[in-house]
């Protein structure tokens, strides 16, 4: 292949990563549909090709979509709560963050909803909120009549509707919503938790770190107590941990995180679901294969002072 036509389909890389992302919630799957169509892209009569942009989307919309099926028999026969890889503030793959409707389509609480959709209308969803494609386009991009892309967005809309998060969340911000669930989590009083917490919040667990197990709470009293007594340091729970880390604050999918480091190891992150000036929701990861790229992104940007020296 020249070196042309590798250019032309690396300067629609990060896009095409983006999008396989937002399909399937897993970087490590996104890249390799990227790369495997990169290797169509490369088998193909490119002359009969005439817009690039939309033969690469719908390869890759449909090779997502094909693994997003297999992905979900698999999650849903795995031991534990499946959750999104989290990517952290500056990864390339997060994509376009400009308007409020791209912006809620990449946080961990959307993609949790977005898990529960059907495969094609997860897959609609994304192209018309996230990436504005007409649905014409999408009609093309997956073999589908118009009407019925128009039918999946108003299904998939409603049922996302309950959880949209948009607000754009900046730093300053996200650091005193962690800073302040640091606190009270540290404080030993669940009280204070509570308070932080809508009535209906959520927090659910991947089942690696130092909780030890799956875990899915709905109750903000239990949540809070299982926070407090988290945030109580002992040798089991630093080994289970992998070491002692330090606690710090980021944005992460958008949102706020706690990220837990250990020698620049990112070894686990809950992120914060924000509703107003209080968390609806708590998402904790600390499978390191989920994190692995959080961990090559951490060592790229800078970062504030920890929360917390060494817990």
């Amino acid at each position: 292949m020249d070196t042309a036509t590798v250019a032309r389909f690396e300067a629609g890389r990060t896009r095409l990563a983006s999008l396989a992302y937002r399909l399937l919630g897993s970087a490590a799957d996104a890249e390799d549909v990227v790369q495997d169509a990169f290797l169509r892209w490369q088998a193909a009569d490119r002359d009969r090709i005439e817009v690039p942009e939309a033969w690469l989307t719908k390869v890759v919309t449909n090779l997502a979509l094909d693994r997003l099926r297999s992905a979900r028999v698999r999650r849903e026969r795995a031991v534990g709560a499946w959750l999104p890889e989290p990517l952290i503030e500056g990864d390339p793959m997060l994509g376009p963050a400009e308007t409020a409707e791209q912006r809620e389509s990449v946080s961990i609480a959307m993609l949790m909803l977005l898990e529960r959709l059907p495969p094609v209308e997860r897959a609609v969803y994304v192209l018309r909120e996230a990436f504005a494609y007409s649905h014409n386009e999408i009609a093309e991009i997956l073999d589908i009549s118009v009407s019925a892309s128009q039918q999946h967005t108003l299904r998939a809309r409603r049922h996302v509707a309950a959880g949209r998060n948009a607000g754009r969340v900046d730093r300053e911000a996200a650091r005193r919503i962690v800073e302040a669930f640091v606190d009270a989590a540290a404080s030993g009083r669940t009280e204070r938790l509570v308070a932080l917490l809508t009535d209906d919040a959520t927090a659910v667990s991947d089942g690696a770190g130092v909780l030890g197990k799956p875990w899915i709470e709905t109750i903000p009293a239990r949540i809070a107590a299982t926070f407090r007594a988290a945030f109580k340091p002992t040798p089991a729970k630093r080994r289970r941990a992998g070491g002692t880390p330090s606690i710090h604050a980021g944005i992460v999918n958008g949102t706020p995180a706690m990220i837990a480091v250990i020698d620049e190891r990112v070894a686990g992150i809950v992120v914060f679901d924000p509703r107003g000036d209080k968390v609806a929701a708590l998402h904790g990861i600390a499978h390191q294969a989920s994190l692995a790229r959080a961990t090559r992104q951490w060592a790229r940007i800078e970062h504030e002072e920890p929360l917390i020296e060494r817990w």
